[in-house]
């Protein structure tokens, strides 16, 4: 298994590791020592999956993101599917309807075209499924091992509707936190598809566009304080993210977090916690108390959040911290993912 690596978390480093990009520690101090000092300003520094401009009167989300999965073609879906879930979940978390992608690709020489027109059917049909249009987009080619296949880059805009303040900074104490789903699928299919692991149960991607579900959630109330798709660094590394920029702590319940059976009993094979495993159809959301159970049976009447649960609280004592009472009756410290478990999931 010569990819599955977890890389020493050198925060002294002086060359970019593969943990810099697992979404985790080292990922955010790449952030803070390179990109927010040469890009500094308002928008970048709130540090959300999107920024949210004001243009002629009204809010628009804009989003990026690029896409170096390696398989290329896994159970579940696809780099094309992928790469527009992605950018369509990173404007939904925002509460934005989404309008349009750009899609720019980085092909390697002697790539088969066939496979070409696989990846870009699978991302026609995906944009289709979660109501977009890919409206523009830039081809690059180099040379032979120059690259690994296809890269691809989305761009995203979205129209963010009246009266939605959704930020990682608003999570306020007492809020239920709320969990579409079982985690760990993505990350452990991307797995399985790279080493050609022999798994119990088919394990597969989660890969879906969650705008349809954060509607159905928004029916129910505006009154929703946060919502993050925790994709790298998985659900620990989300959570960690919002206690720091709300200044909040967070407390979960082993119990009520969902995990297929496959995906835990691989995690305790080969050592993982699935609270840092890979998610690429998944959310989670901070809203009052009061709204919680309601909320959850919306989401579980929608396809996507069928396994809706709410999993914990907030607190005030303590912020910035994310622990979680066990199954054993225990508590333990949730922290970011150090390194990277699983090199290029997404």
């Amino acid at each position: 298994m010569t990819s599955f690596v977890c890389p020493v978390p050198l925060s002294a480093t002086e060359t970019v590791l593969l943990g810099h990009g697992s979404g985790g520690k080292l990922s955010a101090e790449l952030l803070h020592s390179v990109f927010l000092p040469a890009f500094q300003n308002p928008l970048l520094a709130r540090l959300e999956d999107q920024a949210v401009l004001e243009f002629g009167g009204s809010r628009l989300a804009f989003t990026t993101d690029s896409f170096v999965a390696k398989p290329l073609f896994f159970r579940g879906g696809d780099i094309g599917s992928l790469a527009v879930h992605g950018t369509v979940n990173d404007l939904a978390m925002c509460g934005a309807l989404p309008v349009a992608l750009s899609a720019a690709f980085i092909l390697e020489e002697g790539f088969p075209l066939a496979d070409l027109r696989r990846v870009a059917d699978s991302m026609s049909r995906a944009a289709s499924a979660a109501g977009v249009t890919i409206v523009t987009g830039d081809t690059k080619v180099v040379e032979r091992s120059s690259g690994d296949g296809v890269y691809v880059t989305t761009t995203g805009i979205g129209i963010v509707p009246p009266g939605l303040n959704l930020s990682a900074a608003n999570a306020r104490p007492g809020d239920a936190v709320l969990l579409s789903g079982a985690i760990g699928d993505h990350g452990i299919a991307m797995l399985s598809a790279r080493e050609g692991l022999q798994l119990d149960g088919e394990i597969a991607s989660d890969s879906a566009p969650l705008n349809g579900l954060v509607e159905a959630m928004l029916a129910v109330t505006h009154n929703v304080h946060a919502m993050r798709d925790p994709t790298r660094g998985g659900l620990a590394s989300t959570l960690n993210e919002i206690a720091k920029e709300s200044r909040v702590a967070i407390e979960l319940r082993e119990e009520a977090i969902p995990v297929h059976a496959g995906v835990r009993g691989a995690c305790e094979v080969l050592g993982l916690d699935p609270l840092h495993v890979a998610n690429e159809g998944k959310l989670v959301a901070f809203v009052p108390m009061q709204h919680a159970a309601e909320l959850v049976e919306a989401m579980r009447r929608h396809r996507l959040g069928r396994e809706a649960a709410i999993i914990g609280t907030v607190i005030e004592r303590n912020p910035g911290m994310v622990t979680m009472r066990t199954v054993f009756n225990t508590t333990r410290i949730v922290d970011m993912l150090p390194g990277d478990q699983l090199p290029r999931i997404c």
